[in-house]
């Protein structure tokens, strides 16, 4: 049976041999998603000031209206009669639905005065016109044959080289990356002069995201025990709220014998564990849970790490994934580094978004700072990090694409450990199929290529994550040693599956791998 979520809408599979019958179904749909898109619309368009986006914030009511609804039972009767089988119809829901109903009408010789008129061209192509320009609004033209961008994380200052720099824009770098949370404006500010010498020396535009800091739980110090340089499992931390000072070795292992001892950015965050609670540590190399509450802090267990062991250090992030904890967005630190971000910065990176007062905490920020020293208008990106930023994320993105340039980045290191590493595959599909039918960009990021940017050594499955990646506006690398080969590698791999995939859709280019002996070519 197929339910849509409508008493009216129900009907048996052996019925849609019938297109008569398929074709009263899907007007039923269309009528029912109108509706609800029109009212979910209604809720949103007070907070659009972006003329621009407000036919996007329309197909994306549409398509949440749509996706309410169970249809693959009904998709699987429309493709025997050659129709489009509604699967890939993110940036134009209305009318895609349309051009269907249209179609069985005229097999059904309904009169066609009931029937809505067959989409445009135009139509069908204007929602990719408006990612189009969306995403150049905020990570800048392309000048190559390659659309999806590439996004460089560039290491502190002490390892960036104007050669390097230089390098990595004319390999095809699209848009750097610098990160709030290591250096000072000062470093910034030499490492974005650099930048713009490259560009000017290469003619290769080139865009600058900062990324806030944020409120990121990371260890701020840490103790080996016996002067260990591994943690394996079996070992245990304790998560103090301060550390003493320790006079030698042999008063830390009086204190707390064969336990690691480290300090948290966050220590509000220790009262609020219970046993048992899961911790994760440096985007999940690390895993164990609460084994012990103490008047201190918490001791952890670890229970997931390499044979070999992992090395662990300060500024390694720590997640809670059980946890419920809410954390100002923006730290006091965040709020001073925006200063410098608004003068010199394209785009500013907004760490753990959670809910609709985080974004518009940010743009009241920005704000403020850009009356203050210039009116130039600045992007912004949120990063999706948690099962929260998920769920609001339709209220996310209408509220920050209603107001300025906005962008999606899909923080995979976070995000998998915060839900699950079995949940993130299918999670960052609905993120893109989501910000598609929003017209926004989307950033595919952590560990894109991750061993051969690090060690120079390619690995089969991180080619596959990579290629995976040109269904995205942009692929984000980390920083390492390889950078400037690996920008190379993606730059070739973006080239080539641009031939054969547009987001959901294949692109059917001639086949040139194999011979067809036997088959004479056309005259």
């Amino acid at each position: 049976m197929l339910s849509v979520q409508n008493p009216s809408i129900t009907v048996s599979e052996k019925d849609f041999n019938d297109p008569q019958v398929l074709l009263n179904t899907l007007q039923q749909i269309r009528e029912s998603v109108y509706q609800e898109g029109q009212q979910i619309f209604s809720r949103w368009k007070p907070y659009i000031q972006r003329d621009s986006f407000i036919k996007s914030a329309e197909n994306l009511a549409y398509y949440l209206a749509l996706r309410r609804h169970d249809l693959r039972t009904l998709q699987a009767a429309l493709t025997p009669w050659g129709l489009s089988s509604l699967g890939r119809l993110e940036a134009k829901v209305l009318p895609n639905l349309d051009a269907v109903i249209s179609t069985l009408g005229n097999i059904c010789q309904v009169e066609p005065n009931s029937l809505p008129n067959r989409p445009s061209i135009h139509s069908f192509l204007e929602g990719e016109y408006l990612l189009r320009g969306n995403t150049e609004d905020v990570l800048g033209k392309i000048y190559n044959q390659r659309w999806v961008r590439i996004m460089v994380t560039l290491p502190t200052n002490n390892c960036v080289h104007y050669k390097d720099i230089k390098e990595l824009l004319h390999k095809g770098t699209n848009c750097v990356r610098i990160n709030c949370a290591h250096d000072s404006p000062e470093t910034w500010e030499a490492i974005i002069s650099q930048v713009r010498n490259a560009e000017a020396q290469t003619g290769q535009r080139c865009k600058i995201m900062m990324d806030l800091a944020g409120a990121k739980p990371r260890i701020k110090r840490i103790i080996a025990p016996y002067g260990y340089k591994h943690i394996f499992r079996g070992d245990c931390l304790f998560l103090r709220r301060e550390l003493p000072e320790f006079e030698s070795q042999n008063d830390i292992n009086f204190v707390s014998p064969g336990c690691w001892q480290a300090t948290i950015t966050i220590p509000s965050i220790i009262d609020s564990l219970e046993i048992g609670a899961t911790v994760w540590i440096d985007n999940g190399r690390i895993g164990g849970y609460v084994e012990c509450l103490m008047p201190q802090g918490v001791v952890i267990k670890i229970t997931y790490a390499r044979d070999k062991g992992e090395k662990i250090s300060a500024d390694k992030g720590l997640n809670f994934p059980d946890t419920s904890f809410k954390l100002n967005p923006l730290t006091d630190k965040d709020k001073q580094d925006l200063d410098f971000i608004t003068q010199n910065a394209d785009i500013v990176g907004y760490s753990f978004v959670q809910e609709v007062a985080d974004i518009e905490l940010l743009q009241q920020e920005l704000e403020a700072r850009q009356n203050k020293f210039s009116r130039r208008e600045i992007a912004l990106v949120a990063k999706i990090e948690t099962p929260q930023a998920i769920k609001n994320l339709p209220e996310l993105i209408v509220r920050a694409a209603g107001k300025q340039p906005f962008g999606v980045m899909i923080a995979r290191g976070d995000l998998a450990v915060e839900i699950g590493y079995q949940r993130l595959a299918e999670m960052q599909e609905e993120i893109l199929w989501l910000c598609e039918a929003a017209r926004v960009p989307v950033i595919w990021a952590t560990q894109v290529l991750e061993q051969f940017v690090k060690k120079g050594v390619i690995n089969r499955a991180e080619m596959t994550d990579a290629a995976m990646a040109e269904r995205a506006e942009c692929v984000m690398l980390n920083k390492g040693h390889y950078q400037i080969q690996a920008v190379t590698i993606l730059d070739d791999v973006l080239k080539r599956m641009q031939e054969h995939q547009s987001k959901k859709t294949s692109q059917l280019r001639a086949l040139h791998s194999w011979k067809f002996d036997g088959i004479i070519p056309n005259s």
